[in-house]
């Protein structure tokens, strides 16, 4: 490889994803000169990371990203429900029960949403793609001060005050920078399909429990419908298109109220896609110089919609911060970006791992097929759906508003070993 240059910014961010987008829209913000470089010569299109929760709406909407959305036509949903096999509602998240302004979640595609951050990210944001972060550069006290970058046949050096690693779960600047993270698979897989075409799709956020686990549907512009299946790592090798045909048969018996898809589902067989499903939290988020943003430090299941959410409140975190810490010229500096830092990690660890708790709380009660799991989550979805202050709670944190954490005596009235009588002792949005 022959050829290389240096350059300065104030802020490099490593990953184009919603992560790395959104922490380069938070830094235009301070007026910071920002590169984006990410490894992919264009965005690809995966079948997650579609629906945004109120608390990172309100980030976007102070952006104008959310009227981005709203001018593409984003659909609107007003709950998060977990169903039986037919349909009946066994435990609602009302969003309309929020305060004003946070009362809806958002669904749109994957790229529409990364096509809308990235729509006004102002002059003094640069994007670059196909460029890969081959390592961090350092200074003699071990500070990351900036990056080596490799693009088709030239290497580039890039200086900065902050590096930012939002190049996901397998982040290359997390292992140098020596932060833990152990990535832990669930022992399912999800399939994604997207059907058009169908008479009839869900008008909500809906999770259906049934006897191979979940099953979830939401709608998309266009009249489209996302629908996941959770499936075993094997459950679909080798099948042909009769057989495939069969199993999707077989999976609409199980869920009489996806009935309706069966047509266009079939329809969407060759086009399906299949989805690891993972967790990760890391015990750190920073080290001098350098932070985490989005899957490099956090990943969750995709059935709570809490991943891209926190990759955006996180960016918006770690801008406010920040600013807090520029003095009047408004200029970095090493001491400037690593107090920031301190904070940041202070803040949002247990902020993330609240988040973490909730998420995999709420996967495990529809997805765990052992018969432990199919009781406990069974009760704790028929408990938490009748018991209001306890739906209000989990409302709040699966919309990010809060935390409101759940004690231990709520972890009884949520499987219902305890009746609860402060039930009905909702208090005011």
């Amino acid at each position: 490889m022959s050829g290389s240059d240096t350059s300065r910014y104030d802020v490099v961010v490593c990953g184009a994803g919603v992560a790395g987008l959104a922490t380069a829209r938070a830094m235009s913000e301070l007026g910071l000169r920002v590169l984006v470089v990410d490894k992919q010569h264009r965005p690809r299109p995966v079948a997650k990371g579609e629906v945004l929760q109120p608390g990172a709406l309100r980030v976007l909407r102070r952006w104008g990203t959310a009227r981005a959305l709203e001018r593409r036509n984003a659909v609107r949903l007003g709950r998060l429900v977990v169903r039986g096999p037919a349909g009946e509602a066994l435990m609602a998240l009302d969003y309309g029960r929020l305060p004003e302004g946070d009362r809806s979640l958002v669904a749109h595609d994957h790229l529409t949403i990364l096509d809308a951050l990235s729509e006004d990210l102002g002059p003094r944001v640069e994007l670059r793609r196909g460029v890969l972060v081959e390592e961090a550069l350092r200074d003699s006290a071990g500070r990351v001060i900036g990056v080596l970058l490799a693009q088709e046949n030239r290497r580039s050096t890039v200086h900065a005050d902050l590096v930012v690693a939002a190049d996901g779960i397998a982040s290359r600047l997390r292992r140098a920078a020596g932060i833990d993270g152990r990535r832990l698979d669930y022992p399912h897989r999800l399939l994604s399909f997207e059907i058009t075409g169908a008479a009839w799709r869900p008008e909500d956020f809906s999770a259906y429990l049934t006897a191979r686990g979940l099953r979830l549907a939401y709608p998309l512009p266009g009249g489209r419908v996302r629908l996941y299946a959770q499936v075993t790592p094997e459950e679909l090798r080798g099948l042909d298109s009769a057989q495939l045909a069969a199993w999707a048969s077989e999976m609409l018996r199980g869920t009489p109220a996806l009935e309706p898809l069966a047509g266009p589902l079939r329809e969407s067989l060759p086009t399906r896609q299949i989805l690891p499903v993972f967790r990760l939290l890391t015990p750190r988020l920073s080290v001098p110089g350098l932070a985490l943003v989005g899957e490099s430090a956090y990943a969750v299941h995709p059935m709570a919609a809490q991943g891209m959410n926190t990759a955006i409140t996180s960016a918006d975190c770690l801008s406010g911060l920040l600013a807090e810490h520029l003095d009047r010229s408004g200029a970095l500096s090493p001491g400037v970006v690593d107090g920031a830092l301190r904070d940041y990690e202070r803040r949002q660890v247990p902020a993330l791992a609240h988040t973490a708790r909730t998420s995999d709380n709420a996967a495990r009660m529809v997805t765990d097929l052992s018969w432990r799991g199919r009781l406990l989550g069974r009760r704790a979805v028929r408990h938490t759906g009748a018991n209001p202050r306890l739906l209000r709670a989990v409302t709040y944190n699966m919309a990010g508003l809060g935390p409101v954490r759940l004690t231990p005596l709520d972890r009884l009235h949520q499987i219902g070993l305890l009746p609860d009588p402060r039930a009905h002792r909702v208090p005011d949005a």
